[in-house]
């Protein structure tokens, strides 16, 4: 089964991104920092092509730091503005706004040489569904005026938020690539819970889950189950040694559909502790760092 979500709303809001950049003097585009390259959506970057934007890596509190650390470094090399937060504890949000600033100071600095009295920054917040969007906004602007939910599709209309006089922000709805080209990026939105549960074959999902905990995070996986597995074991039946430990069998034969569903959401929580679902070696094939 091939991982495919764009509905209608996506296409909706995908339009009124295009139409209200005009409006706006800078992007925020927030992405997940266990998959900093995956949940980077690379459509809209097309969207909002040459517009001044600031890549901010969310949920920073919960990847491997080391890891992610490399993805920066390879975002700031092509160009972007990158910053670290978590929203949830608002760490680095003022930077967010500093950054802002000195994108745009320029752009002021020429207003102001014009006789133009400067205006509130508009910035317009994007991303893939689920990345922690109305949970930034709520954090800076210090109250909650966006609908907030671990799962995807909670906002579903854009709206204009101001933040103080120097700030204000449009928030928008979570938009998907409109096609997956490497179908591993689907199943890592799909961990994250950037798309519903209830389309994704989770038992595909569950099975690359194990593929990259047991190639990059071993002891972890080990460690929670109590289990001893390598990496040269197969995935079914590492799942088989999970279900064995953690559930009773079914008519004799073991409980994948929990053993499926634990395996998620033990990810979801943290249980596997700090992960980076992006291995840098792998996708960009080189240990070089910069």
């Amino acid at each position: 089964m091939v991982i495919q979500w764009f509905p209608g709303h996506m296409a909706k809001a995908t339009r009124e991104v295009k139409e209200k950049l005009k409006l706006v003097d800078i992007v925020f585009e927030l992405v997940d920092a266990r998959c900093p390259l995956s949940s980077h959506n690379m459509y809209l970057d097309e969207v909002v092509k040459d517009k001044k934007k600031i890549i901010i890596f969310n949920k920073g509190d919960l990847c491997d730091r080391k890891e992610t650390a490399k993805w920066k470094n390879y975002f700031e090399d092509k160009g972007y503005v990158v910053v670290y937060t978590d929203s949830k504890n608002s760490n680095n949000l003022n930077k967010v706004i500093s950054k802002a600033k000195e994108e745009l100071a320029e752009k002021i600095a020429r207003q102001v040489e014009r006789g133009i009295k400067p205006r509130a920054i508009r910035s317009m917040v994007i991303g893939v569904p689920n990345v922690g969007k109305s949970t930034f906004i709520n954090k800076l602007i210090k109250k909650n005026v966006a609908n907030t939910a671990n799962k995807p599709g909670v906002t579903k209309k854009q709206q204009w938020l101001k933040l103080n006089k120097d700030i204000e922000l449009l928030d928008t709805p979570g938009i998907l690539m409109p096609k997956f080209d490497n179908q591993k990026i689907g199943k890592k939105l799909s961990l994250i819970a950037s798309i519903k549960d209830d389309i994704t074959p989770l038992d595909d999902v569950c099975l690359y889950l194990i593929e990259l905990l047991k190639t990059n995070y071993l002891e972890n996986l080990n460690n929670l189950y109590k289990i001893n597995v390598s990496q040269d074991d197969d995935n079914v039946f590492i799942m088989e040694k999970i279900a064995e430990k953690k559930f009773k069998k079914i008519a004799g034969d073991y409980d994948y559909d929990s053993t499926i569903k634990l395996l998620i959401q033990d990810f979801r929580t943290q249980k596997f502790g700090l992960i980076t679902l992006d291995n840098y070696q792998e996708m960009v094939g080189t240990n070089d760092e910069n």
